[in-house]
């Protein structure tokens, strides 16, 4: 497990984002969130536009927006940056962008000029677009092949996908993997993070839920489960339709 610096964040780095509480014009769009303690956002450089400028890991920390650590670099032109930490990424390394970057992880580089096999993230959808994808805890996807200026990736959805080779990605897998093993432990921690009680759809009255009403443990009664609101619920797909499908060659496994 990486250690994370006892330093405090960058100030200039930081930003207070008005918690809203699930709310959208003062209705409840989203719901059981509310409350939660206060935090300051950090800052991220997910383009990483610092091309052929060596950086200097000043420190490794913890980043209360997201289940990955965060690192801080300074930059030859003494410009400070936060970054997502790559797993193994230590303060007093030195880490480059450039366009064909030695493979060490926490360099970025171009995907036409990383090799097949080497684990990624962080990984832009369209060149100089900044990282979009494979950005949460101990998560990487791999190159799987170079073919007519796209590169094959597997995701780690199991999905593999065409991605642009003039995109940039890191190289190595994204820090904090025990994230995974993480208990919560009790509700208190949920409440900190602005996380609301949940109640079951079947522990309601059928005037609030479809799933409500019946004597006892009542199965929901339905042929298939629902929201509150009617629409279907379980397995259904949710992604509308995005340019970037037919670049989908093979769907992510169901489970």
């Amino acid at each position: 497990m990486t250690e994370l610096s006892k330093k405090k964040p960058e100030k200039k780095l930081l930003k207070f984002i008005k918690a809203k509480a699930g709310r959208s014009r003062g209705r409840i769009t989203v719901r059981h969130q509310g409350g939660g303690v206060k935090r300051m956002y950090r800052i991220l450089d997910f383009g990483q536009e610092k091309i052929n400028m060596p950086a200097k890991v000043i420190s490794i920390e913890y980043d209360p927006y997201r289940t990955a650590h965060i690192a801080l670099l300074e930059y030859q032109d003494k410009q400070r940056r936060y970054v997502i930490a790559a797993q193994g990424l230590k303060a007093g390394q030195e880490v480059i962008i450039q366009d064909k970057a030695e493979i060490i992880s926490g360099n970025r580089s171009r995907l036409k000029n990383i090799p097949v096999g080497t684990m990624i993230f962080n990984i832009e959808l369209e060149p100089n677009r900044g990282g979009k994808m494979v950005r949460s805890a101990g998560s990487s996807a791999k190159i799987l092949a170079h073919d007519s200026g796209m590169a094959q990736l597997v995701m780690p959805s199991g999905e593999i996908r065409k991605v642009f080779q003039d995109c940039f990605a890191t190289i190595g897998a994204v820090s904090y993997s025990e994230h995974m093993f993480k208990n919560v432990g009790k509700a208190g921690t949920n409440r900190r993070k602005g996380i609301r009680p949940t109640v079951r759809g079947s522990a309601m009255n059928p005037v609030d839920h479809p799933h409500g009403g019946g004597e006892g443990k009542a199965p929901i009664g339905l042929p298939y489960a629902k929201t509150a609101w009617g629409k279907h619920a379980k397995g259904v797909k949710t992604r509308r339709q995005k340019w970037t499908d037919k670049l989908i060659m093979q769907r992510r496994k169901k489970k």
